[in-house]
């Protein structure tokens, strides 16, 4: 059956999971208050970073005993961080179900050389492992919403709220978009290029009262980059999360952040921020039901993110298809979608089976998600005919 070329468009085609569509509205101009030119370390460009510090704590209701800096190397600098310096006090438990997950792990494993680890396996990609069966007795390391997968954690119950060990969360997809509590969690890292749509190189990571203790009577048998040190001489670098930074950041992505910040608080804080990414999912959802060629790549709806939104293919004609042909197949179905300039970037991850990917963060209209896919309807039922 034919399917008639659209002709809406959405008005801002940004889908990609990193770096994210900027805020509704945005635009250079409103970085014309950047601190170029000055030190980061003068008055005007510290208080510029105290201040997002900040407002991500008021944003996110941090609990008033945690401490929050920013970090190098955005997310990735930030986990890394955590990993470094408070992994081998007592054994791991890693849990895994997509790229970035194992990533983490290769690095305890590989890197730290740490042998007391538990490793938490999904059995599929689109699953994941069996929580209830994580020893809080030991450091727990989880991504909180698998970006390249689709997957989230089905909430927080499966963490207790004592625990003896250390719960470090990669919340890069999450934070801002998804509820948490971060009460349990005694690490969080972040960047503003997800759900805040800013620019890269930028991480972010919140420490418990739990994990700074562990920081001051804890020292890693290994040695410790600069660019990884929260530590001097047994002391916590309070500078750091006074709005003091490890090196150099750049002040006009320090502006841009601070540009979202104020927009999420003008729109309604935190729950609007959910709200505003669920219409999403939801309507990726309508759309997943009434058409049998595509499904979530997430096995269990209690999974599914509504941030990065990922979706797998059905068809005869694409189930026959070997790996190769299936991968060619969807980078057809994107090029066409793209070459209409109606969606960017809505391929799925180069490590996860081909399909697509469509981030639905906050700052992504849900009237462009509805303009959106009536386009991948049209260019997939064109790419079966070629393949057919």
């Amino acid at each position: 059956m034919a399917v008639p070329k659209p002709t809406l468009k959405p008005l801002r085609p940004w889908f990609s999971s990193g770096p994210c569509a900027k805020r509704p509205g945005w635009v250079p101009a409103g970085l014309s208050d950047a601190v170029v030119g000055r030190s980061h370390r003068a008055p005007a460009g510290r208080a510029k970073l105290r201040e997002i510090i900040d407002k991500s704590k008021h944003l996110l209701d941090l609990p008033v005993t945690y401490k929050l800096a920013i970090v190098p190397g955005s997310d990735t600098g930030a986990i890394e961080m955590a990993l470094w310096n408070l992994l081998g006090h007592t054994g791991v438990e890693v849990c895994c179900w997509e790229n970035f997950g194992f990533t983490w792990l290769a690095d305890i494993v590989g890197q730290l050389k740490l042998t007391d680890v538990t490793v938490h396996r999904a059995d599929t990609y689109g699953s994941i492992p069996d929580l209830a069966k994580v020893n809080f007795e030991h450091d727990v390391v989880f991504t909180w919403n698998g970006t390249t997968s689709g997957v989230c954690v089905p909430g927080d119950s499966w963490i207790p709220e004592t625990r003896k060990g250390l719960t470090i969360c990669d919340a890069t997809s999450a934070a801002f978009g998804m509820e948490i509590d971060y009460r349990k969690l005694d690490v969080v890292t972040w960047s503003w290029q997800k759900a805040l749509g800013g620019e890269g190189a930028h991480g972010m990571i919140a420490l418990s009262p739990a994990a700074i203790e562990r920081l001051s009577t804890f020292t890693p048998d290994r040695p410790l980059p600069k660019i990884f040190r929260l530590v001097k001489q047994g002391v916590l670098l309070g500078e750091i999360f006074d709005g003091s930074t490890i090196n150099t950041p750049s002040m006009l992505a320090v502006e841009d952040a601070l540009d979202t910040l104020n927009w999420c608080i003008d729109i309604g804080g935190q729950a609007e921020l959910i709200r505003r990414s669920r219409r999403n999912l939801d309507t990726i959802a309508r759309w997943v039901s009434a058409n049998p060629h595509i499904d979530f790549l997430a096995t269990d709806a209690r999974t599914t993110s509504s941030t990065s939104i990922c979706l797998k293919f059905r068809h005869d004609v694409f189930d026959a298809l070997t790996d190769t042909g299936k991968a060619d197949f969807t980078r057809r179905v994107c090029a066409k979608v793209e070459e209409n300039g109606a969606g960017y970037d809505i391929g799925s991850h180069r490590e996860a089976p081909p399909g697509l990917r469509i981030w639905g963060g906050p700052t992504v209209e849900t009237e462009d998600i509805d303009r959106l896919l009536p386009w991948i309807d049209w260019a997939f039922l064109e790419t079966t005919r070629e393949f057919a």
